[in-house]
């Protein structure tokens, strides 16, 4: 089927699964989560040889994906997320008179889906991206990532079971294999109404700047990286210096740092526990063995980015990683703020197990530095609480750089909940007011249409007086579930 069919097929599909009742969207999200549990141990071991990802984490990104379907399909079945608001009529006010007004969310359309390389389940084929495309309502056309092609295929046919036991059209989720040219002409088809994208800052500007260059731009949401920076506050380094490094490394080394909330750099205070940090944290580091990263591509690039930016001026190398085809070793360097504020290269994300300690004088150059930081997914902010009161400048600055502002623990590891973003500003993602993760990923893929003065029997039935799906909505002012 040519590229042209399968966008028709989508948008066919889309005419049908618009108007189909949000139960039945419900049934089909847990029946996606049934068909692939179903799949069993099989498609954890493809997974595995394809990503060279261990079978632990696969399990657990398996479940994430499954409870990702099923919350969505929970909160169709509750309705609030279509935001029904109601205004009535007012014809008596003064000077003018009120019309009846009624507002909520409507599904965009066919919408592309990039797979991701690091994870092949919980943001790939059936990940949270068309979970909460197909939730809000619109069809997924499916590029698949080339890392790991049978596993998505499998995830596929699990999809298309689904599909088949709930009644619903094929064309409601299409799978495409091929390069980057066959991802440039589905962003650029006409038919195409939105686009998904997780991976590298390289590959989502050029999908954003397709996307806008066309007749008629779309919206675009790409996650395209971070460094997640983490500022460590003078009383808190000191009292907790040993604790601090062990976290540190931890998170640097979860999944050979090949996740996008890896912390890469850490702002710590030049002070006499510096040193004491910077020892245990290389020796952290440095006993790792490595581990296999997920393709020869990503450990080409993690290494070419290594080298990079440990070449650049005012960089010292602490823990040196010997280049490998396929395993990643991790890396750290240090430099001083003064270097890192004139230099935006160390700024750059280098996608693996390494991070770069930056040290600071006092608070002043501590904000100067969250001042030109560029946009983020995540910040940590760690300091006593004492510090952390005192800290509103840099709490203030820092808030304005992220999507997710931590004041504990490490940055790696995403609550699949309501209240998470997973999301930032610029260069992190390309639209910071969305998320890719949690229930509200869905309002991507959604518009707001207002109805003036619609008589009852044209109005959809989230909107009209008797409520008959009783779902809640705003009425006057009022969340309710009541008629009007």
């Amino acid at each position: 089927m040519s590229l042209d069919q399968v966008l028709q097929t989508a948008e066919e599909a889309f005419h049908t699964y618009k108007k189909t009742p949000a139960q039945v969207k419900a049934n089909f999200l847990r029946a996606i989560a049934t068909e692939i549990e179903s799949l069993g141990e099989e498609l954890l071991q493809v997974a595995s040889q394809e990503s060279n990802l261990p079978l632990a984490r696969l399990t657990g990104e398996r479940g994430r994906t499954m409870n990702q379907l099923k919350a969505f399909a929970d909160l169709l079945e509750q309705g609030g997320w279509l935001e029904a608001t109601i205004d009535p009529a007012l014809p008596d006010r003064k000077p003018l008179p009120r019309p009846d007004l009624r507002r909520m969310l409507f599904p965009l359309g066919p919408v592309v889906v990039f797979g991701a390389s690091n994870f092949p389940l919980a943001f790939s084929t059936a990940g949270g991206d068309s979970a909460s495309a197909l939730a809000a309502g619109c069809p997924v056309v499916y590029k698949e990532h080339p890392g790991h092609p049978k596993t998505s295929q499998m995830v596929f046919g699990a999809i298309q079971q689904a599909l088949g036991s709930c009644g619903l059209p094929a064309g409601l989720f299409q799978h495409v294999s091929g390069g980057i040219e066959v991802g440039q002409e589905l962003v650029k088809h006409p038919k195409t109404k939105a686009v998904a994208f997780t991976g590298s800052y390289k590959g989502g500007k050029a999908i954003f700047d397709q996307a806008c260059q066309r007749e008629q731009p779309i919206p675009v949401y790409a996650e395209m990286g971070s460094i997640n920076p983490i500022f460590v506050l003078p009383e808190k380094a000191e009292a907790e210096t040993t604790t601090l490094a062990e976290q540190a490394a931890a998170s640097v080394l979860q999944g050979v740092g090949q996740f996008c909330t890896c912390p890469g750099l850490v702002f710590y205070p030049q002070s006499t526990t510096t040193e004491a940090f910077l020892d245990l944290l290389s020796q952290k580091l440095g006993e790792s063995a490595g581990d296999k990263m997920l393709h020869e591509g990503i450990s080409r690039n993690y290494y070419q980015g290594l080298t990079r930016l440990l070449t650049e001026s005012g960089v010292e190398t602490l823990v040196t990683a010997e280049e490998d085809v396929l395993t990643g070793h991790a890396a750290l360097a240090r430099t001083n703020v003064q270097e890192w504020l004139k230099n935006t290269a160390l700024q750059e994300e280098v996608f693996g197990p390494f991070t770069l300690v930056v040290t600071y004088n006092d608070m002043v150059e501590l904000e100067q530095a969250a001042e030109v930081l560029q946009g983020q997914l995540t910040c940590t902010i760690w300091g006593t609480t004492t510090e952390l009161a005192a800290a509103g400048n840099l709490v203030d600055t820092v808030r304005e750089k992220c999507g997710r502002l931590l004041f504990s623990g490490v940055p790696t590891g995403v609550e699949v909940s309501p209240a998470m973003t997973h999301g930032g500003p610029f260069p992190a993602t390309s639209d910071s007011r969305s998320t890719s993760v949690g229930t509200n990923a869905i309002k991507r893929f959604a518009r707001p249409i207002t109805f003036q003065s619609a008589p009852q029997d044209l109005l959809p039935d989230e909107l009209k007086d008797q409520n008959p799906l009783s779902i809640w909505r705003t009425v006057d002012g009022q969340f309710t579930k009541d008629p009007i």
